[in-house]
């Protein structure tokens, strides 16, 4: 995985730069702020794709708007790179950082600033985890609705860059979906607000464009989240399928009937024996697909939507049909598929997590496009996915220490996302691009197509100091992407002024 190379100019400036952050966060005083030892950093060197590594340069830990502010201003006038950091629970690399630049790691940023039941909405800093705002307000009957299987340590701040999603976005949405709005800092230290409590601004939807933005364009600092209330009722339906196909076709029989669950999951086989002897949940070991549908809303209706489900899945081969009698063994139900990513580490030392998302109408033919890829490239891949969105999942398992056995699995991974866009999906569904696929964006995208990205990325960061290496291709300077092709010596359209 290559990345830019180093800046020598940059790092011979290394203790000039360390000092001024010191000055920023503690007027030139000793403080726990900022890092810059071996040990101090290592933590920092990765996120959850740990195939890959790199120590920053230095780690900074600012804990007020302004010191971001003051730090990204200081960075913009130097030309240092920065790259923002969450919870380092990306798994896309898109947090890992560079050796010549900057890791802005947001974790003080942890305080509930405001909930406001009246308007369904909760202002929070970036460093609050996923999980804690449903802490925060669960008490009171609500909760946040996207819910990554790494709520328990991904941060809100992360979710807004990666545009996050969890077991519930099939009914409830993705982050995009429960975002109302957000402070953030430019790289030169403008601070600016978009969206708030009110449930939509005029003028372009810059919210929309920062949302899924990977840390390209600015750092989020505050996020106003959307509350819900919780269902009166949910249950959740355990569904055993002899064979992979009939589990994928349950699911877009499923969604075809007009029902739209409030989770729909699926795992093979090496999944659910993994996510049974890790919880205990009470998977069926000899089912080839397991499916768990959530069903919530009042009493009458779930009881209702909970036979229709059962009603269609005997139709396409269930051999175990089980729905949750109380909400210990719904959440138990649940617990073996949000632990199904620790627990494949029983059976393998490393494995790399895709997020392909395709068509629900093609779940069947990708699932077995994988299994012949496995075999090309003798690698297992376990599935366990987001089948209600067709948000696949797949862990490629491998050795890290095997340098052969990554080679493969990178290059199984590529084949497994280009057959996503192949059947008419797309490269990530909430994962991100980061370096894990910002090779693979010409799979997708044409040039014109990223040039048009790129020029989104110039308006906000023009020198390329905000997360460089991610999710493009190829560097180019802003100035490159206004070329004009000249022809016999004359320019196209000479009656436009040109500066």
């Amino acid at each position: 995985m290559q990345m830019p190379p180093l800046d020598p100019a940059i790092l011979a400036r290394r203790s000039e730069i360390v000092a001024a952050l010191r000055a920023i966060l503690h007027g030139g005083g000793p403080g726990e702020g900022v890092i810059d030892d071996l040990d101090g950093m290592r933590p920092y060197e990765c996120d959850a794709l740990s195939a890959y590594r790199q120590m920053p340069m230095v780690v900074v830990l600012p804990e007020t708007v302004a010191q971001v502010a003051a730090i990204l201003r200081y960075c913009q006038d130097n030309k240092v790179k920065v790259v923002p950091r969450g919870g380092g629970t990306s798994l896309s690399g898109g947090s890992m950082p560079i050796g010549d630049g900057i890791l802005l790691a947001m974790g003080k940023f942890n305080r509930v600033l405001e909930i406001d039941y009246a308007n369904r909405c909760a202002r929070v800093q970036p460093g609050v985890t996923n999980l804690g705002v449903t802490k925060a307000v669960e008490h009171e009957g609500f909760y946040y609705a996207p819910d990554p299987s790494s709520q328990i340590a991904c941060s809100i701040g992360g979710n807004v860059a990666e545009n996050s999603g969890g077991v519930h976005c099939l009914k409830y949405g993705l982050t995009t979906n429960n975002l109302l709005g957000i402070e953030m800092v430019l790289m030169n230290g403008e601070i600016v607000r978009l969206g708030g409590k009110h449930l939509d601004a005029g003028g372009y939807d810059l919210l929309g464009l920062m949302t899924g933005s990977e840390g390209l364009l600015g750092v989020v600092t505050e996020v106003t989240v959307r509350l819900l209330r919780k269902p009166s009722t949910a249950r959740a339906v355990l569904l055993g399928f002899p064979t992979e196909a009939g589990a994928a076709d349950c699911v877009a029989a499923v969604i075809a009937s007009g029902i739209i669950p409030g989770g729909m999951e699926m795992m093979d086989k090496d999944a659910t024996r993994c996510a049974e002897a890790y919880v205990g949940a009470g998977y069926p070991l000899d089912a080839e697909g397991l499916l768990i549908v959530e069903l919530d809303g009042p009493p009458v209706e779930v009881d209702y939507l909970v036979e229709r489900v059962a009603e269609i899945a005997r139709g396409r081969g269930a051999t175990t049909i089980r729905v949750s009698h109380d909400e210990q063994e719904r959440v138990l139900f649940w617990a073996g598929r949000k632990a199904a990513f620790p627990a494949v580490g029983q059976i393998s030392p490393d494995y790399m997590c895709l997020d392909g998302s395709v068509p629900r109408g093609k779940l069947v033919e990708v699932l077995a496009e994988m299994r012949v890829l496995s075999k090309q490239y003798g690698l297992r891949v376990v599935n366990v996915f987001h089948a209600g969105d067709g948000n696949l999942h797949p862990l490629i398992l491998f050795d890290a220490n095997d340098p052969d056995e990554l080679r493969r699995c990178e290059e199984l991974g590529a084949d497994i996302l280009r057959l996503c866009v192949r059947v008419g999906g797309v490269l990530t569904g909430e994962h991100g691009v980061g370096i894990e696929k910002r090779d693979l964006m010409g799979v997708q995208f044409t040039e014109i197509d990223l040039d048009q990205q790129m020029r989104v990325k110039c308006a906000f960061d023009p020198d390329h100091l905000l997360n460089p290496g991610k999710v493009f291709p190829q560097l180019r300077r802003c100035a490159e992407l206004g070329r004009l092709v000249v022809t016999q010596n004359r320019l196209p359209f000479p009656d436009i002024p040109r500066f």
